[in-house]
């Protein structure tokens, strides 16, 4: 690849071992081609399905620093006590789910997925930050439920996009000693060979490309986001959300993304869902376009089930890391508020505590209001396990 061919200008190899590794790599060679010739890369960068603005600009910017910055607001943007983990263990898992479906949201957007025999992990983030530093940057609001060594075999790890709270240098590495399958965007490759991924290991997918790994379908599915580790993001790497489908079962993960019409394109081609996993967390009037608010969430859900309240819910990308102005518990007060409007069943497990989303009963307690500061109106709904506000599974 010539430099005119490149997508960067050459840097000279002193500037490149300057390079934190966290910063991950540039696509190059048969990977930029690829790229070049997706038809969701045009003008020298990926495109979203629905234009987006990624963040703030101009005299927003300096209003939204005002806003997170404010002493006020930021008491509660963190828990005010030690958020209520479970403590997953080997054994919890050892036993296969008797309905041949299980999932355990770690925090964030991390999840492990037990279908149909195979164990799928979606963006494992263990790291203490989200961050290319390890002294700076968002820090972790509550311990890992389980150490990564103790989850036991994964058949394939998923990512979502490249951004430090979804793709994790700490964690890559550690899975790159097991002999996982790593299902990716497109462009997002260059950073886990970086890091020591072998490429015969790597699944690296385009929108609406498909893969099998152990008797199970992974489809890389359209999200409205964008991408970027280092100084320059130029949107050279793809997002994604994830359709995975076993013998019995189907999953999603919506990764990080605004609300777009093109779930319910997902769900008439891949649904409807046993579970979906949805970002309902570090939304903002600032970035509208590129996460959901818990309303949102909600909608994209029921496009995905075909407009039915069917299928469980689950609230993810909220709870672990403070990366928006709103208060810390908001998204999971807004969740269960949108999910008696729509009548739909909704999982709110602790951290760490593993559910079956087609069993009879799935975590409803709203545990999070323990430690968290109340706001000043109250409370919205009533609390407790079983409250009358969360619509119970089939």
């Amino acid at each position: 690849m010539t430099g005119a061919d490149s997508p960067h200008p050459p840097l000279s190899s002193r500037l490149r071992s300057l390079r934190p590794a966290a910063f991950g790599a540039d696509p190059a060679g048969e990977r930029w081609e690829r790229i070049r010739r997706s038809p969701n890369f045009s003008d020298g960068s990926f495109q979203n399905p629905v234009g987006a603005r990624t963040r703030p600009s101009g005299g927003s910017m300096i209003e939204f620093a005002k806003i997170y910055f404010r002493k006020e607001t930021r008491a509660r943007r963190s828990p005010v006590g030690v958020v209520p983990v479970h403590p997953t263990t080997l054994a919890d898992l050892a036993k296969p789910p008797a309905s041949g479906l299980r999932v355990t949201w770690i925090g964030h957007s991390s999840v492990l997925a037990e279908i149909d025999g195979r164990r799928v992990l979606f963006d494992p983030v263990w790291g203490e930050r989200c961050s290319p530093f390890s002294f700076a940057g968002p820090k972790r609001l509550h311990p890992v439920p389980v150490p990564l060594a103790d989850l036991g075999p994964v058949d394939v790890v998923v990512i979502s996009h490249d951004h430090y709270d979804h793709l994790d240098l700490p964690s890559i590495r550690a899975l790159v000693s097991t002999d996982t399958v790593f299902a990716v965007p497109l462009g997002v490759g260059a950073h886990l060979e970086r890091w020591g991924v072998p490429a015969d290991r790597l699944r690296e997918l385009d929108w609406n490309e498909s893969t099998e790994v152990a008797g199970i379908r992974l489809t890389a599915t359209p999200a409205r986001h964008f991408c970027g580790r280092g100084l320059r993001n130029q949107q050279h790497t793809l997002w994604a959300s994830w359709a995975v489908t076993g013998p019995e079962h189907r999953i999603y993960h919506s990764g990080d993304t605004g609300y777009f019409p093109g779930f319910k394109d997902i769900g008439a081609e891949h649904g409807p869902f046993d579970a979906t996993m949805i970002q309902i967390g570090a939304y903002s009037e600032y970035w509208p376009d590129i996460h959901m608010t818990p309303a949102e969430g909600m909608r994209a859900h029921l496009d995905l089930q075909g407009g039915q309240p069917s299928g469980v819910m689950l609230p993810i990308h909220w709870g672990t890391f403070n990366l928006a102005p709103h208060p810390w518990a908001e998204p999971g007060e807004g969740t269960v508020e949108a999910a008696a409007a729509a009548g739909a069943p909704i999982a709110l497990p602790r951290p760490g505590e593993p559910f079956e989303p087609t069993a009879e009963g799935v975590p409803s307690e709203l545990w999070w209001r323990a430690v968290a500061t109340v706001p000043v109106e109250g409370w919205a709904t009533s609390g407790g396990t079983g409250s009358p506000e969360v619509a119970p599974t089939a």
